[in-house]
């Protein structure tokens, strides 16, 4: 089994004044977060505000971020998107850069049906050698990934996990019951991840692990020890911090909870903006309310 770990940062991106990938501030804040409970970041994903990175910023970033952590965290690369020849061809060049695995989103906009998304991943993952997790999110890309696809994709054999962000519950258990116990199932939801890893799900691909990353880690460490009542108490609080990090759409609440703890990463980039006065007071009184576990020195 391929070993990730268990909780996987949505890294965002960060940028400078200018509006330009800040790499040395990206490389500093990779760190924090192993040093702060993940296992591992997620690069150019949704958090990573990935439909507006050039190639060659993604392709840097990849490489940047496997330079610093090397062994001592993965680096999961997000070179999915609607085009299936163009995500094979930025899947092979993530390769070459040495990060960990890729991760491929359900493709959005053009809507294919269950047919056309098996021969999309089977095509991808069968042009590369990286661990391939799919990345199912239906509220952006309007197409759900069903359990019926998903199993069938994860006999192939670098198809190792599945990012499962639909909120369905009840499909998230269809496809731990069966696929194989080698394939992964993380929540893509933070509200989600306690109770799928009660259904059999493996770990998280988390927003809030940006600053609350040790509380997640021991969270999940406490269900699977089957301490479930331990594990409860600290989704339930850590619950309202969940909700004010998508007050309004991700990634734009969680860049403004780290600018606000003094992590520069920048504004997000256009069509994406700044959050507005309510939501900013939001986002900010609830930080007041706990711990924060990123190093921010």
């Amino acid at each position: 089994m391929v070993n990730l770990g268990r909780v996987l940062t949505a890294m965002v991106t960060p940028f400078d004044d200018e509006g330009n990938v800040d790499y040395e501030q990206a490389r500093k804040l990779a760190l924090a977060l192993l040093a702060s409970g993940s296992d591992g970041v997620v690069v150019s994903g949704t958090t990573g505000e990935s439909p507006t990175l050039t190639r060659n910023e993604k392709l840097r970033l990849f490489g940047e971020l496997k330079s610093a952590l090397g062994e001592k965290g993965s680096v999961v690369a997000g070179t999915g998107s609607y085009d299936t020849r163009e995500s094979l061809e930025l899947t092979r060049e993530a390769e070459r850069s040495g990060v960990d695995a890729a991760l491929l989103v359900v493709p959005y906009y053009n809507k294919p049906t269950q047919e056309g998304l098996l021969q999309h991943f089977t095509t991808i993952a069968r042009g590369t050698r990286l661990p391939c997790i799919l990345y199912n999110v239906p509220s952006r890309t309007i197409t759900n990934l069903m359990p019926e696809t998903v199993i069938e994709l994860s006999r192939v054999d670098n198809i190792i996990a599945i990012k499962e962000a639909s909120g369905d519950l009840d499909q998230a258990a269809k496809i731990v019951d069966g696929t194989a116990s080698d394939f992964l199932l993380y929540s893509g939801n933070d509200g989600d991840t306690l109770e799928l890893i009660s259904r059999g799900g493996f770990g998280v691909v988390s927003v809030a692990s940006h600053i609350v990353g040790n509380q997640i880690k021991e969270m999940i460490a406490r269900a699977g020890d089957g301490k479930t009542a331990e594990a409860a108490d600290i989704d339930r609080e850590l619950a309202p911090l969940f909700k004010a990090l998508f007050v309004i759409a991700n990634p734009m609440p969680i860049k403004h909870a780290l600018n606000h703890l003094g992590f520069r990463v920048g504004n997000p980039r256009l069509p994406l903006t700044p959050p507005d006065e309510k939501s900013a007071a939001t986002i900010e009184a609830e930080l007041k309310r706990h711990t924060i576990d990123l190093p921010l020195g």
